[in-house]
C-alpha cells in the first residue's frame, strides 16, 4: 500500500517529469548515434587497410614464387562460381584465412563473390620491375595493385582503399589522370 508525504502526494514522478526525462534520453541518442556510426566507419577502414595490407604480404610471397612477375589474373567475379584465375583464389595459399578478402564494410559482395577488392588488370604479367601506370614508370608508390570493389568507406575521394605497388594501403590517390 502506497503511504503519501506530509502534502498528500505520493512518490512517483509527474507526467512532466517523464516526458523531460525522455526528451533527454532522445537528445542524448541524437548526439551519441552518429559518433557511433562514425567510430564504425573508422574502424572498418582501419581493417580494410590491414586486410589489404595482408594480401600484399601474399603477393610478395607468390612474387617471389614466381620470378617477380605479377599474376595473369581477371579483375574479379560475381559469382564464387564464376571460373577464371582471381587474387582470392591464387593468393589463397599465402594466407591463412579467406577472411582476409572481406572488406568489414561489405555486408553482401564477398559473401556473393568471395572478395571485396579488386586486381588491377593492367599490371597482369608485368615483371614487377616494369609495372606502370597511367604515365608513372618506375614509382611503385603510386601504381595500384588492388582496390576496394566498392566505394565502402564514404562517398567522397577518400571513399575506397588501395593496395599499391610498394604494398602502401591507403585511402588516398597517389596516382594522376590528367596531364
Amino acid at each position: 500500500m502506497k503511504t503519501a508525504d506530509s502534502r498528500g502526494l505520493s512518490g512517483g514522478f509527474t507526467l512532466t517529469e517523464m516526458l523531460v526525462v525522455l526528451a533527454i534520453v532522445a537528445a542524448l541518442a541524437g548526439i551519441s548515434i552518429p559518433l557511433i556510426k562514425s567510430g564504425l566507419r573508422s574502424s572498418h577502414k582501419a581493417g580494410c587497410l590491414s586486410n589489404l595490407q595482408q594480401i600484399g604480404i601474399g603477393l610478395e610471397a607468390y612474387l617471389q614464387d614466381h620470378h617477380q612477375r605479377m599474376p595473369e589474373l581477371l579483375a574479379g567475379r560475381k559469382s564464387r562460381s564464376d571460373e577464371g584465375p582471381v587474387l582470392e583464389t591464387l593468393l589463397q595459399p599465402y594466407l591463412r584465412s579467406e577472411e582476409v578478402f572481406h572488406c568489414p564494410a561489405d555486408s553482401e559482395v564477398f559473401k556473393a563473390s568471395g572478395s571485396s577488392y579488386l586486381w588491377n588488370t593492367t599490371q597482369n604479367g608485368l615483371p614487377r620491375t616494369k609495372l606502370s601506370f597511367f604515365g608513372e614508370e618506375g614509382d611503385l608508390s603510386k601504381i595500384p595493385l588492388v582496390i576496394d570493389k566498392e566505394s565502402w568507406h564514404g562517398g567522397d575521394e577518400a571513399g575506397s582503399n588501395f593496395l599499391y605497388a610498394d604494398y602502401s594501403a591507403t585511402n588516398r590517390l597517389k596516382f594522376s589522370v590528367s596531364p
